[in-house]
């Protein structure tokens, strides 16, 4: 049956419904119980799941067209060198976005010559890998943070261990090294990062 010359339905609808489903979840383990439960980043789930679904259904409509191997590299490589240039992106945001964009091209473009057996254990080894480095290898997570700090006279650098200590009384943090940005001696406040690990 067809609409304008475009069928309304054909037996692919259940093949990309059902690597689709595939997709989702394997995003859900990486995205919501890998990344975020070790960074604590809302800011990036939106980000991480359209930008997935989006590629999955470009990469499973381009398909159509069947796209060679160069075709289909040079779409995987623009996707991703993608970078807001409003707000730099983490080298540990960056490689998460690359994961995710490549779970779904691998899902999406997978011919009939790799069986969902292989998909879906394509998908365990790639999720299982990014569990051993942050749950196994990484417990540590170096977190950073801004702080508006009033008493300047404590960022002159004979004075860092007054400003550690003072900052891990403030804070209940144990902080590992502590950055100086911009410094307004108008209303003696300073702009500190700190360095501090968020892991178990």
């Amino acid at each position: 049956m067809e609409f304008l010359d475009i069928p309304l339905f054909d037996n692919d609808f259940y093949k990309m419904l059902f690597r689709f489903v595939i997709n989702i979840v394997f995003l859900t383990i990486i995205i919501r119980f890998l990344y975020y439960q070790t960074s604590k980043r809302k800011d990036y789930l939106f980000t991480y799941y359209m930008i997935s679904i989006i590629v999955f259904f470009l990469c499973f409509t381009l398909k159509k067209y069947e796209l060679d191997v160069g075709m289909a590299l040079g779409l995987f490589a623009i996707f991703g060198i993608i970078r807001y240039r409003t707000d730099p992106i983490a080298i540990k945001e960056m490689t998460y976005l690359f994961v995710v964009i490549g779970v779904s091209v691998i899902n999406s473009l997978a011919n009939k010559k790799m069986s969902y057996a292989e998909i879906i254990l394509g998908n365990l080894i790639i999720v299982s890998a990014i569990a051993v480095l942050e749950r196994v290898w990484l417990l540590k997570h170096e977190v950073t943070k801004e702080i508006i700090y009033e008493n300047i006279e404590n960022i002159k650098p004979e004075n860092y261990e007054l400003l550690m200590t003072d900052l891990e009384k403030r804070t209940g943090l144990t902080i590992n090294k502590i950055s100086v940005g911009g410094v307004d001696f108008l209303k003696d406040t300073a702009v500190l990062t700190i360095y501090y690990y968020n892991g178990k």
